[in-house]
């Protein structure tokens, strides 16, 4: 396709043209068929080092002889590189500039496309590339439509001039490669690459607003028709572009925002009244040119940073970025930051920097002091147009930098002498003396707690040297170890020094330790009795009675010298209720009967807790806790186990019984070893049975050789002994089974029905009861399915007809027949 413009055609219509212009016309319509020629095949192969790449240049209108237009470099210098033109309208000079010939160039008025060939002396390989020469506008002599000027600060917009005329619209013409005229067969043009049309965002019209003229080259042999389509036209947004559909000009309707759309891609096709595509469909692109009209936008307005006291000059602190939505490949979206304003200007007003590009804020100068400037706060300027300040948009954000603490400053002491009390603390830690020191470094800090360190001073049950930990400054205390007592000490003197626990900053010069003269006295507090034995431990044997005295736990009081207190005495804790403590002396007395097979002793011991409490103001009280070991008598006679067992009725090598123990609850030597004996009555016991002696704890109780027992449940009594002093013994039971065995010794099933208590005679006197049951069921069932069947040939004998019935007669007459009167 081909690129003109309309003011050719208006010079085509003006009178005063001369006959030399119009020569000159018929010579460039000549050039432009001459040009052309049809595009080669794509699939042609290209020589070996062939460059694939297209030079586009703009060719002035009024293109000079010997003008230079497009030059040509190779890597290794022109000297001996031939370039050759396709084209004899231009030419290429031996240091590769194209110029136009003044033969050839005088006219031309629509681009214009031909390769240049280069090759050299020592290689027979050439190399190819395309240029194309686009009309560009010759300069116009009208200024802008609004003119701007600037005169004591202030802005003045000029009217457009009423003698300036708009510029000329491209006009688009489109190929020789639609279908065939009524000519015949026409020559296809090379495709050419349309420019694309530039519209600027924000246009005030008016509207709607001419872009370029569409036109095919068959409109002078029939009516065409134009459209366009795709996003802006018939696609949303719809009706940002339309076009004259008879004459092809193409319009703007509205202003367009490159922020909501920076380009548009647009098809153009011509039809005749038919709608038969008469061109093939060109390609339309249109960018929207970007203009200033948005500010830099901080993504937030406060920015919070921070940087250590003490930082070198350099030292990064924070970063801060604008956001700029105008096109940033230009000067609109461009944004460059500085520091308008630093609060406070202490030590200097420039303690900080900030990079115009990356927004990053360092330190320029030393001098960071948290305890004399602890806040910076910056206001930091976002413009666009690469920071000028007169063309750009700006905006403003605020930077605030906290200065951090490092330790800097050793911990001080207020004053040289203190005087300090503490309550005693007897029998209790965590008590504390209170000192005060100042330190410069912030509460949060977690180098501010001091170590304070006595160095010097002596008191009876302190040693020489004590550390303790201060808390934050002002309000520091340390806890004495171990604890004051006004019994022992009622004051003493101390020589005391503070100092970090972490090491001072690089670079900060250490100093003297502070130190001061503490005295310190002691108050008396009530403090509480204790049991100088706690826990409390006594030895009893179980089983003594209620009433025993066991023991008298008493308690002391630390002030009784000063307070003369009385003690009273209670029972805290007593799970299983069998003691009772006298409130005045102490004295514990048993209530029941204390058994060490109960459940509320442990390992032989039995413990219970007693309360001491004093009548001081407020009271205050101690517990102790008193520990009873019971010792075991023989008070729990022995128990047979098992309770039941199975024995073979046969006595047998394999099988001679089945083995026995005993359990007692009381421990040695109340316990075993046990003796085992056979009842002596009844006296089948013994004629049946035997026992024999396995081991301390075990026996065998088993059969007589050559006794047959039926099979069954028997009862064997056994008299169990233990070896306590004087020995327990109990008389136990132990149901044994006897039943048929295998070879093994086990119980047969059958056996062990019989076990089970039935014998051989009763199991088949059961067995037959119930076949005799299953007999005369089964003899029932037949009785009752012949005597239905009886019934029902019985029935079949019968003639319904003689089944007659005197005593009922059927007349069916009202009032009764002849035979009746």
């Amino acid at each position: 396709m081909i690129i003109d413009q309309e003011r050719a055609d208006q010079e085509r219509l003006r009178p005063e043209k001369t006959r030399e212009d119009q020569g000159r016309l018929e010579k460039t319509k000549k050039d432009q068929e001459r040009l052309g020629k049809t595009r080669e095949d794509k699939d042609q192969k290209r020589p070996e080092g062939t460059n694939k790449d297209k030079d586009h240049r703009r060719l002035e209108k009024t293109t000079e002889d010997q003008e230079r237009l497009v030059k040509f470099d190779d890597c290794a210098g022109n000297e001996a590189v031939v370039f050759r033109s396709s084209d004899p309208v231009f030419g290429v000079r031996a240091d590769g500039s194209v110029f136009a010939r003044a033969e050839g160039a005088a006219g031309l008025d629509e681009p214009v496309q031909f390769k240049v060939t280069a090759s050299g002396p020592r290689t027979r390989t050439a190399w190819e590339t395309e240029v194309q020469l686009a009309l560009i506008d010759p300069p116009s002599p009208r200024r802008h439509q609004n003119e701007v000027t600037q005169e004591d600060g202030k802005v003045a917009a000029r009217e457009e001039r009423k003698d300036a005329s708009p510029p000329p619209p491209h006009v688009i013409t489109f190929s020789g490669s639609g279908r065939n005229g009524s000519k015949g067969l026409r020559r296809q043009k090379r495709d050419w690459v349309i420019p694309p049309i530039n519209v600027a965002e924000n246009s005030r019209g008016p509207f709607p607003q001419m872009l370029v003229s569409i036109r095919s080259d068959q409109d002078l042999d029939i009516s065409i028709r134009y459209s366009i389509t795709g996003v802006g036209a018939d696609q949303p947004p719809n009706e940002v572009f339309n076009i004259d559909p008879v004459v092809g000009k193409m319009f703007v309707t509205k202003p367009l925002d490159r922020e909501h759309r920076s380009s548009y891609h647009l098809r153009a096709h011509a039809v005749d009244m038919n709608g038969n595509q008469v061109e093939n469909p060109i390609d339309l692109y249109i960018f929207v040119i970007d203009m200033n009209d948005n500010r830099p936008e901080f993504k937030n307005q406060v920015y919070n940073g921070s940087v250590d006291e003490g930082s070198k000059p350099g030292t990064y602190v924070m970063h801060l970025s604008a956001f700029d939505a105008d096109d940033n490949t230009t000067a609109n979206g461009m944004v460059r930051y500085r520091i308008l304003s630093q609060t406070p200007h202490s030590p200097i007003p420039n303690m900080f920097t900030i990079n115009s590009e990356t927004g990053d804020i360092v330190t320029v100068a030393p001098g960071l002091d948290r305890e004399k400037v602890s806040q910076y706060t910056i206001i930091v300027q976002a413009t666009d147009m690469e920071g000028n300040l007169n063309f750009g948009l700006s905006n403003t954000a605020t930077a605030i930098i906290t200065v951090t603490d490092i330790n800097d400053n050793p911990p001080m002491l207020t004053s040289r002498t203190t005087l300090g009390k503490i309550k005693s603390s007897h029998g209790e830690t965590g008590v504390a003396v209170f000192f005060v020191f100042f330190d410069t470094l912030t509460p949060v800090s977690q180098k501010a707690p001091g170590l304070l360190r006595r160095q010097r001073g002596r008191r009876r049950g302190l040693g020489t040297c004590g550390a303790y930990l201060l808390g934050s400054p002002g309000s520091s205390r340390a806890a004495p170890k171990p604890p004051v007592d006004f019994e022992m000490n009622r004051a003493f003197m101390l020589t005391v020094g503070v100092s970090n626990q972490a090491h001072l900053a690089t670079g900060i010069q250490s100093s003297l330790q502070s130190t001061a003269g503490v005295t310190i006295s002691v108050q008396d507090v009530n403090e509480p009795p204790y049991f100088p034995t706690n826990p409390k431990h006594i030895r009893f044997e179980e089983g003594v009675p209620a009433g025993t005295s066991l023991t008298t736990f008493s308690a002391s009081d630390p002030d009784r010298l000063q307070m003369q207190q009385i003690i009273r005495y209670s029972k805290l804790n007593d799970p299983a209720d069998w003691l009772s403590i006298n409130r005045t002396n102490g004295q514990i007395v048993t209530t029941a009967m204390l058994d060490r097979e109960s459940v509320y002793v442990k390992n032989n011991i039995y413990e219970a807790t007693f309360l001491a409490t004093d009548n001081g103001s407020p009271a205050a009280s101690g517990t102790g806790t008193l520990q009873i070991y019971l010792i075991d008598i023989n008070d729990n006679p022995p128990a047979l186990v098992p309770k039941e067992s199975q024995i073979c009725e046969r006595v047998n090598r394999n099988v001679n019984g089945v083995n026995i123990t005993a359990a007692d609850a009381d421990t040695d030597p109340n316990a075993g070893p046990f003796i085992f004996e056979l009842a002596s009555f009844p006296g089948s016991i013994r004629r049946n049975w035997t026992i024999s002696r396995i081991s301390g704890d075990f026996a065998r109780l088993g059969l007589r050789y050559q006794i047959y027992l039926e099979p069954g449940v028997y009862e064997v009594p056994v008299v169990v002994s233990d070896s306590g002093n004087p020995p327990l013994s109990n008389r136990s039971v132990i149901k044994v089974k006897v039943c048929p065995c295998d070879e093994n010794g086990d119980c047969t099933t059958l056996g062990a029905v019989a076990a089970a208590g039935l014998g051989t005679g009763a199991i088949i006197s059961i067995l037959i009861c119930i076949i005799i049951l299953l007999s005369m069921v089964l003899l029932f069932v037949m009785w009752i399915k012949r005597r239905e069947k009886e019934r029902q040939t019985k029935q079949l004998l019968i003639d319904p007809e003689d089944d007659v019935r005197d005593n009922i007669l059927k007349y069916d007459e009202e009032g009764g027949g002849e035979e009746d009167q």
